[in-house]
């Protein structure tokens, strides 16, 4: 038999070259599988979310349909705390899982380490595509794509509400109207800041690759002060009393609040002067809040929508989380930054179809560390190294929280300048009672029992009976702070406004503790 020289060849060529497609499709198609197992994540935050101002919180009139939803899809966890209660600190703690001390965060004008690792990065090597879409506002002005991010819109510091910046009835510092900064391109805003990011994560999620998984990061502005509520729902709320009891001055002293709270009820961040306006009502601030949200919910319902037509929804895993809580009188305060419950406690809100199990609500201790660590694991990405926070996602899908009982955070805030009112703090947060040490101040200490005085009423710290359990908390904060490297206090150098002013017409200067005082 004669052989064809050349036609072997080609059925060689022929035969090595089909092996080789099918090889390269066997491992597409086992690469596409592997991808379409793994979930897509919407993790959403909204600035200045107290706990405690959802419907399915119990509140008496706010209206929160869609978040409320997905507590019945997924899981409300109750017991969720942020480690910082101040948005720059809280977001940063967030993206590395590390405490303030640690990323060096420590207020709303320096910018994040550029050696400081990102979960999204992550998230990037495990194959996702991911976007940020919304308030960055860490650095000042800054709001150039960061890294981990492939698709990136933010604007400067707080940005507005509106770009006309009606509905406004105060300036607030780092407002600004430069309008988005979409992949480095300078775009106008046009409409209401809520509803336009919503607009815009909605076109990313049209136009990404379907054949990767997604990682969606969408940071709302709202409901950070000052509270403008899109046109619709302005007023809607006018009418509603203020469910939050504020504390006259003299309850604040019988509760042995320490001189620091007394005296800030007197300041910016306090009801008697707030923001420094006179005539200051928490109420008219509190009902412009709660309509603010309500576009915040319908941005969370458009959101999972979208992902249900598009049939995204089994395999999505949708976060919705607070940056920090809200004082509207509570203590006689107003603002964050302390590590009282309406400050500290934030909304916390899971769905995972099929991996955690609907509408049970879960208690274990969850901190705004944990995040990354969480994703991570349910991402099947690689995990952070130098972590503080860890993942309960395990804990999560079997709805089995035992493992956390046992369970604190610490809580930590570094005096600002530019806020003098409130000094550094650290605590022990999380537990049945909260401790809480104010450093460099001629001041007492806190420490509350929530279990009975869920308002943070009554200071016990110099009662005898709570002695030892005063010792063993402040033991266990010193603990917290030398096993997370929390020996050093980050100093950085002062940027932005001051406000130190006082109204001579409202509450006078706290006297000293009596337990100062020595009679001859």
């Amino acid at each position: 038999m004669q052989f064809d020289v050349h036609t072997t060849q080609s059925r060689i060529r022929f035969v090595v070259g089909f092996f080789f497609v099918l090889t390269a499709a066997s491992s597409f198609a086992n690469s596409f599988a592997a991808d379409q197992a793994r979930p897509n994540i919407l993790f959403i935050l909204c600035d200045d979310h107290r706990f405690d101002c959802l419907g399915v919180a119990g509140h008496p009139f706010l209206e929160t349909p869609n978040l409320d939803a997905m507590a019945s899809d997924g899981a409300m966890l109750r017991r969720a705390y942020v480690t910082t209660s101040l948005c720059s600190p809280s977001r940063a703690s967030i993206l590395t899982g590390q405490y303030a001390h640690n990323h060096r965060v420590v207020d709303n004008y320096h910018a994040v380490d550029p050696n400081l690792v990102f979960f999204p990065q992550h998230l990037q090597k495990a194959g996702y595509q991911t976007a940020f879409i919304g308030k960055w506002h860490m650095g000042g002005d800054i709001d150039d794509p960061q890294r981990g991010f492939d698709h990136w819109i933010s604007f400067k510091g707080q940005g507005t509400y509106w770009p006309d910046g009606h509905g406004t009835t105060r300036e607030v510092p780092q407002t600004t109207y430069d309008g988005f900064n979409i992949n480095g391109k300078r775009v106008p805003q046009r409409g209401y800041i809520t509803d336009e990011l919503t607009d815009y994560s909605l076109q990313w999620l049209r136009d990404r690759d379907p054949n990767k998984p997604f990682f969606l990061y969408v940071s709302h502005k709202a409901v950070h002060a000052d509270f403008v509520p899109a046109d619709r729902h302005r007023g809607r709320y006018d009418n509603e009393p203020l469910p939050i009891q504020i504390p006259t001055a003299e309850s604040m002293e019988d509760g042995d609040k320490p001189m620091w709270v007394r005296n800030q009820r007197n300041s910016r961040h306090g009801v008697d002067f707030g923001y420094n306006l006179k005539g200051f009502s928490p109420e008219v601030y509190y009902r412009r809040y709660c309509e603010s949200l309500l576009a915040v919910d319908e941005s969370v319902g458009r959101l999972r929508r979208f992902l249900e037509q598009r049939g995204l929804d089994q395999n999505t895993i949708v976060v919705y989380m607070g940056d920090n809580g809200f004082q509207f009188g509570d203590h006689g305060l107003i603002d964050k930054r302390t590590a009282y419950e309406a400050s500290a406690k934030v909304p916390l809100l899971m769905v995972a179809p099929g991996q955690i199990p609907a509408g049970q609500p879960f208690d274990g201790l969850v901190g705004n560390i944990d995040i990354a660590p969480t994703l991570l694991e349910a991402a099947g990405a690689s995990p952070l190294s130098h972590l503080n926070g860890q993942s309960v996602w395990k804990e999560l899908c079997s709805a089995d929280a035992k493992s956390l009982d046992d369970r604190t955070l610490l809580y930590e805030y570094y005096w600002e300048r530019n806020y003098p009112h409130t000094p550094t703090l650290h605590a022990v947060i999380g537990g049945r009672f909260k401790y809480i040490r104010c450093h460099g101040l001629w001041d007492r200490d806190e420490l509350y029992d929530l279990e009975s005085d869920p308002g943070e009423t009554r200071n016990l710290i110099h009662d005898p009976s709570y002695a030892d359990r005063v010792e063993s908390l402040n033991q266990q904060l010193w603990q917290h702070l030398k096993n997370s490297t929390g020996m050093e206090m980050p100093l950085l150098e002062d940027h932005g406004p001051r406000f130190p002013l006082r109204d001579a017409t409202q509450s006078p200067p706290a006297t000293f503790p009596d337990e100062y005082i020595v009679n001859e």
